[in-house]
């Protein structure tokens, strides 16, 4: 749920006893989609802020943080990826940064709403810089079934860029999904899905994200952290899942050495990012006990 009053917009999380505010100047778009409401807002000293269903996505100044979690600790743990599915995503954030490793050659946004990206294009083309590459891809459609109908074996990364699994996204966080993945997926492969805040949803959903990623075949499963202030509690998470890899090593190397420049991502904070939090451990590995958190 989302208010504005005298010029702060606000996103209330009713369940969870807590918002977050940020002081706008004016709108700059809203429409309804065939899918959502979008709005686009100036805020005072974040940038543009596009809202979804009163829902904040993303905003100019901190979205960094998420597109580069979600992309480089997937890529730097590949061994070699050359073709990149990116579900959901309309921002398009997740794909440039996808595209800053010279050696994928192919790379897929599969997006339900042609809406978002084209809204991002306008008011957000620093994230759109990159929809001009050879390499890039676009397929505005059902990602569920997107990915069932791959030829088995010929994807080396899936990065679920979704909103919260609520809705058209509540089928991305399944084990059905998870399973197609594998599928999909050649010898090697990650999927990496977002996975909401380490605070508010271990107990829920990202144990039943590893418990599932686990059940479809991903013989190994971890968690990053990372800090991003638009989201509930300012602290959010991806979740990694190998198909015959192990997701707590990387190309360590190769990331200190990326030709390519990053704001927030660094081989020290991917492997800082490995280490996850005391109450996490404890409820990840015994998902029958509860734990804090």
């Amino acid at each position: 749920m989302s208010t504005l009053d005298n010029n702060w917009f606000t996103e209330v999380f009713q369940d969870q006893g807590t918002a977050f505010s940020l002081q706008v100047k004016r709108k700059l778009h809203e429409e309804q989609t065939s899918f959502q409401k979008l709005e686009v807002w100036e805020t005072e000293t974040f940038g543009n802020l596009m809202v979804l269903d009163g829902c904040v996505m993303l905003t100019s100044r901190d979205n960094f943080l998420y597109h580069e979690m979600m992309t480089h600790p997937a890529l730097f743990t590949h061994r070699d990826p050359k073709k990149v599915v990116i579900i959901g995503g309309g921002d398009c954030g997740t794909l440039r940064e996808v595209l800053k490793h010279p050696d994928v050659e192919e790379a897929w946004q599969v997006e339900i709403d042609e809406r978002v990206t084209r809204v991002s294009e306008k008011y957000f083309p620093e994230l759109c810089e990159s929809n001009r590459d050879p390499r890039a891809n676009f397929f505005f459609g059902d990602g569920i079934q997107w990915v069932r109908d791959q030829p088995p074996g010929t994807v080396d990364v899936i990065i679920v860029d979704s909103t919260d699994p609520v809705g058209a996204a509540e089928g991305l966080f399944a084990l059905d999904f998870y399973r197609d993945c594998m599928i999909a997926l050649r010898e090697g492969g990650i999927v990496v899905q977002q996975s909401e805040s380490p605070l508010l949803h271990t107990n829920s959903i990202i144990r039943d994200i590893h418990s599932d990623m686990k059940e479809a075949g991903f013989d190994h499963v971890q968690t990053l952290a990372f800090p991003q202030p638009v989201y509930p509690t300012g602290w959010w998470s991806c979740t990694m899942g190998g198909k015959d890899v192990h997701t707590s090593y990387f190309r360590e190397e190769d990331a200190a050495d990326r030709p390519f420049v990053t704001r927030y991502y660094n081989e020290g904070v991917h492997r800082g990012a490995l280490a996850m939090p005391q109450f996490m451990l404890e409820a990840l590995e015994d998902p029958v006990r509860p734990a804090e958190g």
